[in-house]
């Protein structure tokens, strides 16, 4: 569904994206994560047909961003991070002011517009003045415009941007539903909680490279070099540390907060005769766990904060 082949963008000396490669399929939902001014939003841009790269090449269903721009905008829905509503106007002649530049004509254009409205649960707004909404009621009518011709492919730039708690849990459930949906999407943001639940794919984007890009499983198992136990006795914990340090798989001990955090040699994955070996030294565990990794600790531990 989306392909780039070392999509580059320089302004001048600075190299906003350098050669991007990417493979998407149909229903991947992809996690774009870097910081702000890493090269999310100019590879979306490039994608979309709205900024011409410097080199390379990009195919959205097999069409090619230079020769068939007019038909990729029929297959993609773009939505940037800030965008403006128009004052005047209720929710549903919003809508309907799009499908017609969409060419949705005819009777089907409203149902068109209810129907997207009952998606992103906005349909108790749909007479509403637009330019009265909420930063996340706003939000979730921005991507019922993007949805509006049916893309095949979705680009969304940091959908849940400056929204409260409960609107971004909002945006992730949508994320969910069109990832059901079988759609095509890249999901850009900076905030890594937002994107755990809902990708199946992920890449990390720093100073214009993608360093990182693959499922998500595998990207945390390349996050993890080494396992963290975190354990907890119930007395002599002092004493319990030194024991684990005299492990031949253990490479590092340090009591934090009650907790011993026991790091486990690099390429060390058995660690089940540790709880016993303190159990038979006469300790009481109260705790005994991995310590999991997630995106924001992958990200971490596979990049180095570099922005532009």
């Amino acid at each position: 569904m989306i392909e780039t082949r070392q999509l580059t963008k320089r302004y001048g000396h600075l190299i906003a994206v350098n050669e991007i490669n990417l493979s998407l399929k149909e229903g991947d939902v992809f996690g774009f994560i870097g910081p702000n001014g890493s090269g999310k939003t100019t590879t979306m841009r490039m994608i979309a047909t709205l900024l011409n790269p410097d080199y390379g090449e990009a195919y959205i269903c097999g069409q090619s961003i230079y020769t068939n721009q007019r038909e990729i905008r029929r297959l993609v829905g773009y939505m940037p991070d800030f965008f403006g509503v128009y004052d005047d106007m209720t929710v549903i002649e919003y809508l309907e002011f799009f499908a017609a530049a969409y060419r949705i004509n005819g009777p089907g254009r409203r149902k068109v517009c209810e129907d997207k409205l009952e998606l992103v649960d906005m349909a108790f707004k749909r007479d509403a003045m637009v330019n009265q909404l909420s930063r996340g009621q706003t939000q979730r009518i921005g991507l019922a415009r993007t949805l509006l011709h049916d893309p095949q492919v979705l680009l969304l730039d940091e959908p849940a941007s400056g929204l409260d708690p409960r609107a971004r849990i909002e945006i992730r459930n949508l994320l969910k539903k069109l990832g059901e949906m079988k759609k095509t999407v890249i999901v850009s943001s900076h905030i890594l909680p937002e994107l755990a639940d809902v990708c199946t794919r992920v890449g990390m984007i720093e100073k214009g490279n993608l360093i990182i890009d693959g499922y998500v499983d595998e990207v945390m198992r390349k996050a993890r070099q080494q396992i963290m136990l975190q354990i907890r006795v119930k007395e002599n914990m002092e004493k319990a540390a030194r024991l684990l340090e005299q492990c031949d798989q253990v490479a590092k001990v340090e009591i934090v907060k009650q907790t011993i955090d026991t790091t486990l040699k690099p390429d060390v994955l058995d660690y089940s005769d540790l709880p016993t070996m303190l159990i038979q030294h006469g300790f009481q565990l109260t705790l005994f766990r991995e310590e999991e990794v997630n995106l924001e600790t992958a990200f971490m531990s596979l990049t180095k904060g570099l922005v532009q």
